[in-house]
């Protein structure tokens, strides 16, 4: 019974599907540089024609902290985590031309809210796009662009960033304060959220 209560737990948080070609490839705002690392690589694939970062630093802080990760290759001052995401995507081959700009968003509803500003801003039809994400990021950051994207099929590509995945997180304090984190913000994020749309 405790393997099929982790199991729903893990299946719900940690989302992965398919990939299909895609109009655009979004990438939340996060200070490791994994994820825009696997949108690089999709690109490059020829997945989509477009990447788009998001976001400015947390709400939380008054600036980006800089990179959480592999601070070698990527040990700039940036002042904002599209600032560094871009940076990751164009030094794994992305063409600069084709990374979008989102630089306000604070956190992640923010992020799916202003990145949806820029693909109407910018006349772009997003009718398939790719979401790469953290992978136990996966399920709020899916359900936040299928709100702002309502008529978009959403592909979700996370990639593990923090030694936390589907197999050991329940095997480690962080993790499980991770993933459960996760679970509580599935909830309480979305209270007001369903009675504007309701409403």
């Amino acid at each position: 019974m405790y393997e099929r209560f982790l199991r729903q737990i893990t299946d719900f948080i940690f989302v992965e599907t398919p990939l299909k070609p895609a109009d655009v490839i979004f990438i939340p705002g996060n200070g490791y540089p994994q994820m825009a690392e696997r949108a690089a690589g999709l690109w490059r694939e020829g997945m989509a024609p477009y990447a788009l970062p998001s976001g400015k630093f947390s709400i939380l802080s008054d600036r980006f902290s800089g990179p959480l990760d592999k601070k070698e290759r990527y040990g700039g001052d940036y002042d904002t985590e599209w600032a560094f995401l871009r940076d990751v995507l164009v030094k794994n081959g992305v063409d600069a031309s084709r990374i979008l700009k989102e630089d306000q968003a604070t956190y992640t509803y923010e992020n799916a809210i202003y990145s949806r500003k820029v693909t109407d801003e910018k006349g772009l039809k997003v009718r398939k796009a790719i979401l790469c994400c953290k992978n136990y990021h996966a399920r709020r950051c899916m359900l936040y662009y299928q709100l702002l994207f309502p008529r978009t099929k959403i592909y979700v590509a996370p990639s593990q960033a923090d030694g936390i995945n589907r197999d050991n997180w329940h095997r480690q304090e962080r993790g499980i304060a991770a993933v459960l984190g996760e679970m509580e913000r599935c909830g309480s994020q979305f209270h007001q959220i369903i009675k504007d749309l309701e409403g």
